[in-house]
């Protein structure tokens, strides 16, 4: 029998912030699986902050969101119905037609997940590519080696909070995070292990992060762009490394920010600044996955999600997460 089910679509081109009249909530019929498909109730959806990419029509390294049809995204559910014998009915998979209450997936777009190794939700955070973006970046990207310096901004977010304790684990001597008011900023030193926090919401980042890195920065992880990536060019140590992750300071603005003014800084300091998209370091998954889950069950990694529940504010979380609402991962549970 066919599954109703209700669904997010984009019906507008958001000009700036988006609002609720860029999107509806439509309800339709799912069909049943066909030859090597399932049917999946999703259980937990991921927003992020590159979905807002998506709604510009505009080349990227992901295709932008049609409109008028089901968004889509991260997702973990269970299997409810199953015409591909390797993926049967009960198995929890994780898969990218989020967005939704229930989708019909092609058997090879969608992985089982290991539940008893950790909670569904952690697949599409700490276990997920929230957890690989911020082990890529720190691993291959703008490499951490034992003794440096280590800022990450947007730090009480879904990878800045993973990559600033990614970076204690190698090696790294002192992290420094940035976060928007007091009580992220206490999040950051009293429930993630930073050595020291910034507000950016005060004012004077350069001289905020001059404070807390006397000795300069070695390794900059980078989710917000334009004035903190000026402050940390500033502050780099020779050879510093930057691993440009996001630019979250830019993604609603509707003519092109103005970039850093130092950048003739990168040459005299011999920095590397280096673009990446996860997707590109997939091998590292099983190495991080081993890794991050011993760390998850001995304490060493704290995973802080923030959980708005229902299909009808699902909209209402991504809109909260793009104004900074979250502290670790912003998921949707749907009951």
């Amino acid at each position: 029998m066919p599954v109703s089910s209700r669904e997010w679509r984009l019906i507008a081109r958001p000009v700036g912030e988006p609002t609720p009249a860029d999107f509806e909530l439509a309800e339709v019929q799912v069909p049943d699986p066909g030859p090597g498909q399932v049917l999946v109730r999703n259980e937990w959806l991921s927003v992020d902050p590159y979905m807002r990419g998506r709604m510009n029509d505009v080349p990227s390294y992901v295709p932008p969101f049609a409109l008028g049809e089901a968004m889509t995204g991260g997702a973990v559910g269970k299997v409810v119905a199953s015409e591909a014998p390797r993926i049967p009915v009960g198995t929890t998979v994780q898969h990218f037609r989020g967005w939704r209450e229930y989708a019909v997936v092609d058997a090879d777009a969608v992985l089982p997940v290991d539940t008893d190794l950790a909670p569904a939700e952690a697949y599409l955070g700490v276990l997920g590519g929230t957890g690989l973006t911020a082990y890529a970046g720190l691993v291959e990207v703008a490499p951490v080696k034992e003794g440096d310096v280590v800022f990450v901004s947007g730090a009480a977010g879904a990878v800045g909070s993973v990559a600033g304790q990614i970076a204690r684990h190698l090696g790294a001597s002192r992290v420094i995070g940035s976060a928007g008011g007091p009580e992220k900023v206490r999040r950051l030193l009293d429930d993630f292990g930073f050595d020291a926090a910034i507000d950016y919401r005060q004012g004077d980042l350069p001289g905020q992060l001059a404070g807390a890195a006397p000795d300069g920065v070695d390794v900059y992880f980078d989710n917000v762009g334009g004035d903190h990536l000026q402050a940390a060019i500033g502050q780099m140590n020779q050879d510093g490394r930057i691993a440009l992750c996001g630019a979250i300071s830019a993604y609603n603005t509707t003519s092109p920010p103005p970039g850093p003014d130092n950048l003739p800084l990168a040459i005299g300091k011999r920095l590397t600044l280096r673009g990446f998209i996860v997707g590109d370091h997939a091998h590292l998954a099983p190495d991080y996955v081993r890794k991050a889950s011993g760390w998850l069950r001995d304490g060493e990694l704290h995973a802080e999600e923030t959980v708005v529940k229902g299909i009808d504010h699902a909209l209402d979380a991504f809109l909260s997460m793009m104004r900074g609402g979250n502290t670790g991962k912003m998921l949707v549970q749907l009951p």
